[in-house]
């Protein structure tokens, strides 16, 4: 499988946070040549390449499986379905997408819907979106017909979107790139590190359940005990609507390496260290300081004592909604950077942070 597939299928897998089975069976696809797996019942995946010797310091590669969605709440009289978030969306951008809802039968086609403007009241066109103000509907007349397509109440719900790529401009467009990409990242990074020398032994983590408060990565931390973490995320592109000075995440801009958001201050000694690597080994690389979002990394530097923890991403563009950009470039940077980290990184090094 070429790299540019695995993001393909990884995108378009269908994986709501506590349902990861179809990203989980991807992942492992693509390693099975090189690598042995473990599994928890959060549906984490351990991946263990077959050049490890054991006895060195232990490196943990993280991308977090799960992508936000929804649940079916109740199914209504006339057989619309009522839903709640799994993790945040961006409200504004819900109404007629397309999803695909979870049945006995395999996944059925819906579409996010609201009351049409006709029939709304100015107050009420004017009002801000809520999840009690839009509902799905799969096409029935009657609760009764939404049952016998194998709907029920806990139903999850994914978008129905189609992963596309423009090789002549280096664009993905899809769903999920948050965090896809950063699975993808990981998986190949262990793939590309296959008869490189290595002073330390790797694990790779697809974690499960981060948009809804990091709960996945929390059990793999009881779970391992690793001397260094290296968060790969899809992190959200301010390049369309930030003042020119504070943009920190432009799409080609390579690497966003993070120093801080709302819920975790990276080590600074290893977010210098990969600073120097990636000039090094001239990776493109920008620098981010976030007021607000929050990822595995929180968790990760205050367990077991304290583990070294730097966050990687991949700008995207309209993250949390049904159609991300992304740029293959930015993805490739990422790779690069995780690539040369493991080179580097050693016993004396992941020390000083």
């Amino acid at each position: 499988m070429e790299f540019l597939q695995l993001i393909e299928q990884l995108s378009n897998a269908r994986g709501a946070s506590g349902f990861e089975d179809e990203v989980i069976a991807v992942a492992r696809e693509y390693c099975k040549d090189f690598a042995t797996f473990k599994e928890d019942c959060m549906r984490n995946l351990y991946v263990y390449p077959k050049y490890n010797k054991g006895n060195r310091p232990l490196v943990m590669i993280d991308g977090h499986a799960d992508e936000v969605g929804f649940m079916v709440q109740a199914i209504k009289p006339d057989g619309t379905l009522r839903i709640i978030p799994i993790g945040t969306w961006n409200k504004q951008a819900l109404s007629s997408s397309k999803v695909q809802v979870y049945t006995e039968n395999g996944y059925i086609p819906g579409v996010i819907a609201a009351i049409p403007p006709h029939f709304q009241s100015e107050a009420e066109r004017n009002a801000p979106v809520t999840y009690e103000s839009i509902y799905i509907d799969v096409g029935s007349t009657c609760a009764e017909e939404t049952r016998k397509l194998g709907v029920k109440i806990g139903s999850v719900v994914v978008p129905l979107t189609d992963f596309e790529y423009d090789a002549a401009r280096g664009l993905m467009y899809g769903k999920a790139f948050d965090d896809r990409l950063g699975v993808a990242i990981t998986l190949e990074t262990l793939k590309r590190l296959q008869g490189e020398k290595l002073e330390v032994d790797l694990v790779g983590v697809i974690s499960a359940q981060e948009e809804v408060g990091s709960r996945g990565i929390t059990a793999v931390m009881h779970n391992i005990k690793p001397d260094a973490a290296i968060c790969f995320e899809g992190c959200p592109a301010d390049d369309t609507f930030t003042p020119e000075y504070l943009v920190q995440d432009r799409l080609h801009g390579g690497v966003m390496m993070r120093h801080m958001d709302s819920t975790v201050i990276c080590t600074p000694r290893f977010v210098s260290f990969s600073q120097k690597t990636a000039e090094k080994y001239n990776v493109k690389m920008q620098m981010a300081v976030r007021a607000g979002g929050g990822n595995n990394g929180a968790y990760i530097v205050s367990a077991n004592g304290g583990t070294p923890v730097i966050v990687a991403g991949v700008p995207v563009r309209y993250i949390h909604t049904f159609h991300c950009i992304a740029a293959m470039d930015d993805v490739e940077a990422n790779v690069q950077l995780g690539v040369a980290l493991c080179k580097e990184l050693n016993e004396k090094v992941i020390k000083s942070f």
